[in-house]
């Protein structure tokens, strides 16, 4: 298919306080962070380095602030010259790459997925959903344990990581017993994430209705390079296509083993996170152990500094 260069998009749990510290200076960060916070009504800068962390970890600024974050090392990998052939970002990131390859703008997104952010927030009440991660267990034991254990309530397998990597999610109850049936049926470690929201399962649904509406109301376009959609890691084709994309990605599970697994076929030649942090980087060499990877925030930085 001819692409080199794939670039993957980090969604929460990337975040930190201090992220992009080393560009404080870079005209070009500095603007895209300026730009995100006239529009959003606050200082996004200060927030992603001076916290408060609980702020910075609060779905409606976390969401905003790494799409800032990512947006702003995009923009100054391609100062240099560099580019990605294909696109991929994990949940939020998604937004990201579709920003990135510009079939929305980045004033409607960062706009957008801060109001993902409070839809997902208020879907749910606090302590009513859980989210906890299935380490060396196969997926599809990981579903039937999900199965087994819900009654009436909901837990599913939202985030497919990477091979014995999986997110499960739903009520705090149903995602108790499914981990503890994970246990059993043989997974090394369960590990319940700090999260509020569960965030790609059925109890997203009104949540998404919400989001539909937003994204009839904005601008979007076929992207200008090929970006990879996580509900079923095939090219996304058209607007409309987008649209239905990120609606159902809210309910729907992250295939992010899949879309790695797509781009090792195609025959890519490195894989590049462009966001804060290394999360997708180690994903990938669970997927593919001897393709280089690159994470731009430490390496554009030496580039810099040479």
């Amino acid at each position: 298919m001819g692409y080199q260069k794939f670039f993957m998009f980090p969604g929460q749990g990337s975040q930190r306080i201090g992220m992009l510290s080393g560009y404080a200076e870079h005209p070009i960060v500095k603007d895209v962070f300026s730009e995100a916070s006239d529009i959003l009504g606050f200082d996004v800068w200060r927030l992603s380095q001076e916290g408060p962390e609980t702020q910075l970890n609060q779905t409606e600024y976390t969401q905003p602030a790494i799409l800032t974050a990512s947006i702003a090392l995009w923009r100054v990998g391609q100062s240099t010259g560099l580019t990605g052939d294909i696109l991929a970002g994990h949940s939020l990131g998604e937004f990201t790459a579709l920003v990135a390859a510009e079939a929305m703008s980045f004033e409607d997104a960062v706009q957008l997925v801060r109001f993902r952010g409070q839809l997902m927030q208020a879907a749910v009440p606090e302590g009513k959903g859980a989210m906890c991660a299935i380490l060396g267990l196969d997926d599809d034991k990981v579903i039937e344990c999900c199965k087994e254990v819900a009654g009436k309530e909901i837990v599913e397998a939202v985030n497919f990581n990477s091979p014995g990597q999986v997110v499960i999610a739903g009520h705090t109850n149903a995602v108790e017993r499914a981990a503890s049936l994970c246990q059993t049926a043989g997974a090394k470690r369960v590990i319940p994430l700090p999260v509020s929201v569960p965030s790609h399962c059925a109890l997203m649904k009104p949540a998404a209705e919400r989001l539909k509406r937003a994204l009839e109301d904005i601008d979007i376009r076929t992207p200008k390079l090929p970006v990879i959609r996580n509900v079923d890691a095939t090219l996304y084709a058209s607007p409309g296509d987008i649209r239905d994309g990120l609606y159902r990605q809210l309910f729907s599970a992250v295939r992010w083993t899949q879309t790695l697994q797509f781009v090792v076929e195609s025959g890519v030649e490195a894989a590049y996170e462009c966001g804060p942090g290394k999360v997708l980087c180690g994903l990938m060499k669970r997927v593919a152990r001897r393709l280089p990877t690159i994470d731009l925030e430490s390496e554009l930085l030496k580039s810099l500094s040479e």
